[in-house]
């Protein structure tokens, strides 16, 4: 029974946490705020972040506010899982693994939008949607970078193959600084 609390605890939490980092990174990929799906989201984020932003001002593209309402979300979760098991941990345990969680769910973010527009590639090459659209302004800055290095193959681009080996290299590295076994 109380595995079956702590999945559903974490999961819809973590849902929660994908959309609020999805409003950090969207302005650090020039995101078009006219997008229905980015629209979607501030208006899903916005009740939370809205008030913080008065007291937490942004430096530059990077939304603070947005960052420390994910953090606090991430610290409350972890608490909570904590005492639902009856478990105990310093406060700057649970602040470095709130840290952890958050990166590694970024990158996990960012792996499952390469992955996605890789599929739908195959699938709908050349269909515009409003989320399509989202995809490839988070997902090309991401494989730019490989596409330069690794030039396609007989018309197939694997460069999103090594995208997504160093994302998941990321994720395990970042496993490894965790400090609560949860």
């Amino acid at each position: 029974m109380l595995n079956a609390i702590d999945f559903i605890i974490r999961t819809l939490t973590e849902l929660y946490l994908l959309i609020l980092l999805m409003r950090f990174w969207l302005p650090l990929f020039r995101a078009d705020f006219r997008n229905p799906v980015a629209q979607g989201v501030l208006r899903l984020t916005s009740p939370l972040v809205i008030p913080l932003r008065r007291v937490i001002p942004s430096f530059g593209r990077i939304d603070t506010s947005t960052l420390t309402a994910a953090l606090i979300i991430q610290y409350l979760l972890i608490s909570l899982l904590l005492q639902l098991r009856g478990t105990e941990a310093s406060a700057a345990a649970i602040g470095v693994q709130s840290i952890v969680e958050l990166a590694i769910l970024s990158l996990n973010m960012i792996f499952f939008v390469i992955l996605i527009r890789i599929i739908l590639s195959w699938v709908s090459p050349h269909s515009y949607n409003p989320v399509t659209t989202m995809l490839a302004t988070i997902a090309e800055p991401i494989l730019r970078p490989f596409r330069q290095l690794v030039p396609p193959i007989g018309g197939l681009d694997i460069s999103p193959i090594f995208a997504i080996v160093l994302l998941q290299a990321g994720v395990i590295i970042l496993q490894s600084y965790k400090p609560l076994l949860m």
